[in-house]
């Protein structure tokens, strides 16, 4: 049975498109059924609203009563849940764990962008290894994790793939070495990460035995240490050349073995996304499709 609420949104609809059949195409109504609601409404308040005409219908004067009366509450009412259903786009906290490489060539734009569009959101970033990052979106810590797919072994996470990154090898600027390289026949004396994270394990899972020299859990130290000479380093061909010119690096593109891994956003399946986790997803994909279709930086 439908309730006078619904009988008087029914009642509005007709009165602002002044036809019963184009009511029924806007409220997913048969028309009969619709003429049935209306002439209960009709019923419970006494008196006739609508006169038929033969363009359509028009208001009678207890109609333009009731319409006056009712229409401005029920529009009131609809802004104010529609208010509230975007009030989580506009406002609140979203937390946010990253790789750390992603920092130099897609993280810091993503948030920017978001930020500057939602000036009201709080949005915490965290800086962590793959391992971590997944451990953090699992345990409800983080909202949204930005991780390779090798590091995502778990059933409680929903996984969306994004772009796919190439590593590079960087050098100094004087180093004698060339062009695109190959892995396997060079002796390579690296600056890595610590071997819990994901592009080590890369490196070992592709066959290559580097003599690791020293070990940094930040991009900025790793660039430091090779830049001193410690080490060459193996990190993705998106970093930003101006960022290796400050050091004094360069990159070279690694022609074997293929050295390439997925860049995935994680969540934790089965939550419900709020509206403000929803838009920045949403953009998240939007600049990854960008990534994709541009060469690396």
């Amino acid at each position: 049975m439908e309730t006078m609420d619904r009988q008087l949104r029914y009642f509005i609809c007709i009165a602002e498109l002044g036809s019963l059949s184009r009511a029924a195409d806007a409220l997913d109504q048969t028309q009969s059924g619709l003429s049935r609601q209306l002439a209960s409404l009709e019923a419970r308040i006494g008196q006739p609203l609508f006169l038929r005409t033969g363009r359509g219908v028009e208001l009678t004067e207890a109609g333009k009563l009731l319409y006056d009366a009712t229409q401005p509450a029920y529009r009131g009412i609809d802004l104010a849940v529609e208010r509230m259903r975007h009030q989580g786009v506009t406002q609140g906290t979203l937390r946010l764990a990253a790789v750390h490489t992603l920092s130099y060539y897609y993280t810091a734009d993503l948030v920017a962008g978001f930020v500057s569009a939602h000036p009201s959101v709080n949005l915490s970033i965290m800086g962590r290894s793959s391992p971590e990052v997944v451990a953090l979106v699992e345990s409800g810590k983080a909202d949204l994790g930005l991780v390779y797919d090798s590091a995502v072994d778990s059933g409680t996470l929903e996984s969306c793939p994004l772009f796919d990154d190439d590593m590079a090898l960087i050098v100094r600027h004087d180093s004698p070495l060339s062009g695109p390289q190959d892995l396997a026949a060079l002796s390579l004396r690296l600056v890595g990460f610590p071997p819990h994270y994901a592009l080590r394990r890369m490196i070992q899972s592709a066959g290559l035995q580097p003599d690791f020299a020293a070990e940094a859990e930040t991009i900025d130290a790793m660039l430091r240490l090779v830049s001193s000479g410690v080490g060459d380093c193996i990190l993705p061909a998106r970093i930003p050349d101006k960022l290796l010119d400050d050091y004094g690096l360069r990159k070279l593109p690694v022609a074997r073995p293929l050295l390439r891994r997925r860049v995935v956003a994680v969540t934790q399946a089965g939550k419900p996304r709020t509206p403000l986790l929803k838009e920045f997803l949403s953009r998240v994909e939007q600049l990854a499709g960008e990534l994709r279709g541009g060469a690396p930086a």
